[in-house]
């Protein structure tokens, strides 16, 4: 009998980056991460700077979780995940804080509430634990930037005519009137169903091309 080679472990593809992006967008697939989407993006700003700070947390806890994941006890690995991405979200909040004070308080207590995103969450439990390092840090990257993609999406629409401006730059002069709504509570309601019924639509695109070929 010929000895039986060892199977090579699958190679870091792009579906690794890529599956937050658009497969498996925290936002627009997967619908996580709704209440930043819906609470902070009343300027494009606002949502680069949440979406930076979530990717940040992610990538970071997602990099200490999968390292001690064969030293974290079973019995309190959520804890442990909890107490992991508290400690990084309490690096964002303060480095916001340095580096703008009036961005800190547009997010507000939003910052703080990454703890408690599913997206940070679910990663760390559903991915880093059961992968390599390297492999937790480019999923929680492509998911990171996956969830910006999305806050940018909706926080562009609502600055863009709400204000008529893009972060902070006034795009059509002083005759422009703003639809005030779109950087209320409403107007995310709104600009979000949008995209998600966007998305929805190039989905079942997707599935009819595949099933007439």
């Amino acid at each position: 009998m010929t000895p039986t080679r060892p199977q090579p472990k699958n190679p870091l593809e792009w579906d690794t980056f890529l599956q937050g992006l658009w497969k498996d967008n925290p936002v627009f697939v997967m619908l996580l991460g709704l209440c930043p989407a819906l609470a902070v993006t009343n300027s494009a700003m606002n949502a680069l700077a949440m979406g930076l700070a979530t990717t940040f947390v992610l990538i970071c806890s997602g990099l200490l979780v999968s390292l001690l994941r064969n030293v974290i006890p079973k019995q309190v690995r959520i804890a442990s995940y909890i107490i992991i991405i508290a400690t990084f979200v309490t690096m964002a909040d303060y480095g916001i804080k340095a580096i703008s004070l009036d961005l800190y308080r547009a997010l507000g207590a939003f910052i703080q509430l990454i703890v408690v995103n599913c997206i940070i969450l679910g990663r760390a439990e559903a991915y880093a634990s059961k992968n390599t390092p390297l492999r937790a840090v480019v999923n929680g990257t492509g998911m990171g930037i996956g969830f910006t993609f999305a806050l940018l999406c909706v926080g562009v629409v609502r600055e863009v005519l709400g204000s008529g401006s893009l972060f902070g730059a006034d795009l059509f002069g002083p005759r422009f009137q703003p639809w005030s709504v779109f950087v209320l509570p409403p107007g995310g309601f709104f600009v979000l169903s949008g995209w998600l019924m966007l998305f929805a639509w190039v989905a079942k695109r997707r599935e009819r091309k595949k099933e007439v070929a």
